[in-house]
């Protein structure tokens, strides 16, 4: 790209959500008298006896986890969404007060019985099985003729809202699409309709002939900061071959998922030597029963830090107000991130 982008104020616009971000390069030089946050500090035990997910302990609701000695899915004890919630709807003001039922099922997904570990510090081979787990969760709450969406997601860090360190993550079912995951949908059946192509695959084959975002790949993944990132150091996880869901991964590229996953995430540590919060979540295609041609499985990587381990970033003021906006370029964010996928 031309230094001029990489210095002055600009706005670049996001195809997958249809709307422009504001950033802004000079402000990285703004002092900081703000909010300092606590550094991670990484789980000093394999086992704790006050962890309810760790194996055998009891849980909130009074049952016991299972000595499990692998991957470990339950229904979660304080759901948000219930399957036998009763059907109500409510429309009043010419539908400007609405509300409707939501149904669903909400699972708890333990990555490993060790209670110190996290995906960057995981073997890849355990890693490999929580990916089958994700496949397997997606295949069966997917064939549900009342599931229309399965959000599989992890909170990493208490910065990020993650109420327990135990290496976990949650899958949720819903009983119609969320919104993410629609607002993608229409811009990719948008681009899909006018070009034949899948609008990811399209992109990420534009980002692998630039390689100037690209931050780490193998055979069958690749890993970029997104042209349009709003997060510091945003990611997006796209397979090199466009599928629409966790069920059409062959085993290799299940392979090669679990090991750019440790990438990614030991990469992510090694930023701020520190165990490095996000929220990361996958999008695979609806599952209402209709062909996807459009869509390709994509996860995304959101972290908060900006300029250390003690300063975050904020989606405040005019981030909520006006439109998301950023401070440090992609580009050089994607240079940062680069560096350290290379060390390990």
């Amino acid at each position: 790209m031309e230094t001029l982008w990489l210095q002055a104020p600009h706005r670049r616009w996001n195809p997958l959500r249809r709307e422009w971000v504001l950033v802004s390069p000079h402000r990285t030089q703004r002092p900081w008298q703000g909010q300092m946050e606590t550094p991670a500090v990484p789980a000093p035990v394999t086992y704790d006896p006050t962890c309810y997910l760790c194996p055998g302990n009891m849980r909130a609701n009074g049952e016991h986890t299972p000595q499990y000695e692998s991957t470990y899915v339950f229904q979660n004890d304080f759901a948000a969404l219930k399957q036998d919630a009763p059907q109500a709807q409510f429309d009043l003001g010419d539908g400007l007060l609405r509300a409707e039922t939501e149904r669903g099922i909400c699972r708890v997904l333990c990555f490993d019985p060790r209670h110190d570990l996290t995906l960057a510090t995981m073997e890849v081979e355990k890693i490999r099985n929580v990916v089958d787990m994700w496949t397997a969760q997606a295949e069966e709450l997917g064939a549900r003729p009342e599931i229309q969406y399965v959000q599989i997601f992890e909170n990493r860090g208490a910065m990020m809202g993650a109420s327990n360190p135990h290496p976990h993550g949650q899958v949720w079912a819903t009983e119609h699409i969320p919104n993410e995951p629609l607002t993608e949908l229409a811009a990719q059946k948008e681009y899909f309709a006018k070009s034949q192509k899948p609008l990811l695959a399209t992109y990420l084959s534009t980002e692998l002939e630039e390689d100037e975002r690209v931050v780490a790949s193998n055979e069958t993944w690749a890993v970029v900061v997104p042209f349009w990132a709003v997060w510091p150091f945003e990611t997006l996880l796209l397979p090199r071959r466009s599928v629409a869901s966790f069920e059409d991964l062959s085993p290799e590229e299940r392979d090669g998922l679990a090991d750019i996953l440790h990438t990614l995430a030991a990469g992510y540590n090694r930023v701020f030597d520190t165990p490095f919060p996000y929220s990361m979540g996958f999008h695979p295609a609806p599952s209402d029963g209709e062909p996807h041609p459009e869509w390709t499985l994509h996860a995304h990587f959101y972290p908060p830090l900006l300029r250390s381990a003690t300063v975050r970033k904020f989606m405040v003021g005019f981030e909520l107000l006006g439109s998301p906006q950023r401070d440090i370029t992609p580009e050089s964010a994607a240079a940062t991130l680069r560096a350290v996928m290379q060390t390990s």
